[in-house]
């Protein structure tokens, strides 16, 4: 689905603007879309300290898990290529959840307004994942229709075909599981599949505030941005 049916271009970075149209124009949404921008982001992030000391818990949980270094380096790798501006919007319209309590259990999870982006689960002492995308990014010729879904390239961005699976969900989106480390960082670096991803992303964080920030890991968002805890945790 092209941008512009989800983004105003009229819109620019203005204090009434809503989502990330506040620090992004719809321009620099599509470069950056395209891979022709990384969008200067800030150094420091704002932080609630009573929310840091919730989850520490669950993220020392999280260590002690056979899949703990595989989560952070693939979460590592979605956040700098699938999140724009990452640290200026951290947790107000992006999250990282930890262990969350649902019934799929979960290892973490990035959420945006009231949706699901990624989520990694265990698979043995491996991982699995689930993206939520657009459809008509899979499909030939942009259709929303599910019967036009191009399975051959979705098995074309991952490291085998029998690594990749799908389900449909609601108008123009649906879910894709991804099988092992490899084949999750070989969508995650794929250009077409990269751009889907991004665009789905933008679709969300422009729709407004993040409804899951009580659920954000600073103790996790600090491997995944690459700084220090203020808590050494």
């Amino acid at each position: 689905m092209d941008l512009a049916v989800k983004a105003d271009k009229r819109a620019s970075p203005c204090r009434g603007a809503m989502g990330l149209r506040q620090f992004l124009d719809f321009e620099q949404q599509r470069a950056w879309v395209e891979g022709e921008i990384v969008p200067p982001d800030v150094d420091a992030r704002s932080e609630s300290i009573e929310q840091r000391f919730k989850y520490i818990g669950r993220f020392e949980k999280l260590l002690r898990r056979p899949q703990a270094q595989q989560v952070l380096a693939i979460l590592r790798l979605y956040v700098e290529n699938c999140i724009p501006v990452p640290r200026m919007t951290e947790r107000e319209y992006w999250s990282v959840s930890c262990l969350p309590s649902t019934s799929d259990k979960p290892l973490a999870r990035i959420s945006a307004s009231w949706m699901e982006l990624f989520t990694l689960l265990a698979d043995g002492d491996g991982v699995r994942a689930r993206f939520i995308l657009h459809l008509s990014d899979f499909t030939t010729a942009g259709s929303p229709e599910p019967a036009d879904l191009d399975q051959a390239f979705l098995e074309q961005c991952v490291s085998r075909p029998e690594d990749v699976s799908h389900f449909l969900w609601k108008a123009d989106t649906f879910g894709v599981k991804v099988s092992g480390d490899a084949s999750i960082c070989k969508f995650l670096t794929d250009p077409r599949a990269l751009r889907a991803i991004r665009n789905f992303n933008l679709t969300h964080m422009n729709r407004g505030r993040n409804a899951y920030c009580a659920s954000h890991c600073y103790s996790l968002a600090d491997h995944l941005l690459e700084v220090e805890s203020t808590s050494g945790s």
